[in-house]
């Protein structure tokens, strides 16, 4: 391709994620990929799979692993090419392009969205303190077709490398995103929930495994139960599982926090014209985040689902009427836990007479004291 003006390479964010401090520089690779390519034209899958964990080190994945390999790669060739690098973080719905929510897939915080907004996932373990950094994909767009622009016309003489976060820029927390995509699915609901919406996030191994126990495989196994006896396939299981499996994932990247430099990215937003920070917008600072969350939501509810926004009406009366099957059931276990267990014990009976009892003088207590007061 002898008049290529311009080779952007997309990396990833998290392509040195084994470092706190991640500047917009390519660093030395943990390994010569030439000679790790060479090794693995021999090496059969088992080999491959006993070296992994040693090979990757302190890195989450294989994922991360190459595409800092990916880098080194494409740096080789900076003499005889133009080159720039984008790494964005962990790509979301589309902020402005083609439309606001714009998704078409079930990739990244897609599919975790839409496994909590259909009552399927309850919880997930992850710091509510910690950075959430998304970047919409249509930013990612504008970046590299920006950086592609600088890179052709002003030939930099070593490859420019482009941080796309958001992080330390525009920073929104796991526990901000928690409210506001529960709040947006119950205001905007995806048809034929499984439960209601309301997912918890914990950064406590315990405390999610219990709730995995007792909200994710528990019912998975009522409901799997229900289906056998009814002649159909089971399928909630398989369901969960392949949940529990994305959401481990994410684990890594949603329990803890990282700075980027962005310094190439500032450079080349002074260099655009006016106009064209417009037209090829990947200004962060400009996002709002609970739009965006609320336009994420819909966008998978319409784009990734197809369902008709015409039909949240009963889409609600469907919540409603969960809610209803959840109170019912939440009654009948009161009072099978008070005749199997309250009834049959004199000191049960006598402790749950206490608490009462207590209740009502402090009842009394506070109509008098209101009494008194008016």
């Amino acid at each position: 391709m002898h008049h290529l003006e311009a080779f952007i390479h997309i990396s990833t964010a998290y392509a040195n994620c084994n470092r706190k401090y991640i500047d917009e520089v390519i660093y030395p690779p943990p390994v010569e990929p030439k000679k790790l390519i060479d090794s693995l034209e021999w090496m059969d899958d088992g080999i491959v799979r006993d070296i992994t964990p040693r090979l990757i080190g302190d890195r989450p994945n294989t994922y991360t692993y190459t595409k800092a390999l990916a880098e080194f790669v494409v740096q080789q060739e900076q003499d005889k090419l133009n080159i720039g690098i984008i790494r964005p973080s962990i790509v979301g719905a589309s902020w402005q392009e083609p439309f606001p929510g714009w998704i078409d897939n079930f990739n990244g915080p897609s599919g975790v969205f839409i496994a909590a907004g259909k009552g399927i996932l309850r919880t997930m373990r992850a710091n509510n303190d910690a950075v959430a950094d998304l970047i919409p994909v249509d930013v990612v767009i504008n970046l590299t077709l920006a950086a592609g622009w600088y890179t052709a016309v002003h030939r930099p003489k070593s490859a420019l490398v482009y941080n796309c976060t958001t992080g330390g820029i525009n920073p929104f927390h796991w526990g901000e995103i928690e409210h506001h995509v529960m709040s947006s699915f119950k205001r905007n609901p995806l048809e034929q929930a499984f439960r209601r919406p309301n997912a918890n996030i914990t950064s406590n191994y315990l405390i999610n495994q219990y709730w995995i126990l007792v909200s994710h495989k528990f019912p998975a196994l009522i409901y799997d139960l229900f289906l056998r006896l009814s002649g159909q396939k089971p399928q909630m299981m398989r369901i969960f599982n392949r949940l529990h499996k994305a959401i481990s994932l994410l684990e890594y990247f949603s329990s803890q926090d990282w700075e980027w430099n962005s310094e190439n990215l500032s450079m080349l937003m002074s260099q655009l014209t006016p106009e064209d920070r417009k037209t090829f917008n990947f200004d962060v600072r400009q996002l709002n985040w609970p739009e965006y969350i609320e336009n994420y939501c819909i966008g998978t509810k319409k784009y990734v689902l197809n369902e008709d926004m015409s039909d949240i009406p009963a889409a609600r009366q469907h919540l409603r009427k969960l809610r209803n099957i959840r109170y019912t059931f939440n009654t009948v276990l009161v009072v099978f836990i008070w005749r199997v267990f309250i009834a049959r014990s004199q000191m049960a009976r006598n402790i749950w007479y206490f608490v009462v009892s207590l209740c009502f003088k402090f009842l009394s207590y506070f109509r008098a004291s209101s009494t008194l007061t008016n």
